[in-house]
């Protein structure tokens, strides 16, 4: 899978050492979807599956990123079935991009710490 290529690449040469293992924990769930895809038959065993791949912590917010996740999903599941498909791995990448956008917005920005404004 490209995007898997293309994560690998960014991991290796980041310098943070953070981001590049959340790269790497992302290249694994990736990894495991993509596995998923290829060996169940069952489209719907395959997304309750991949709900479970450690999205968040413990899974515990998983289900807040559910409609991304999803449209990941079904593109990672089109990619298994028709690997030739270019039209395919662009279909899984802007999935990624959304996801990726959309888990940032929402968890990262639950864990900041208001600051107070000046008065407070």
């Amino acid at each position: 899978m490209r995007l898997i290529e293309e994560l690998e690449r960014l991991a290796a040469e980041e310098a943070s050492l953070f981001r590049a293992q959340l790269l790497r924990e992302d290249v694994a769930r990736l990894r495991k979807l993509h596995a998923l895809a290829g060996s169940l038959a069952d489209e719907a065993a395959y997304r309750r599956a991949g709900m479970r791949l450690g999205w968040t912590q413990g899974d515990a917010l998983t289900q807040t990123l559910r409609e991304p996740l999803q449209a990941l999903f079904e593109a990672v599941w089109m990619l298994a079935r028709a690997p030739a498909q270019p039209e395919h791995e662009d279909r899984v990448a802007e999935a990624w991009r959304r996801l990726h956008r959309y888990r940032m917005e929402r968890l990262v920005g639950c864990l900041a710490t208001p600051v107070p404004k000046p008065g407070d």
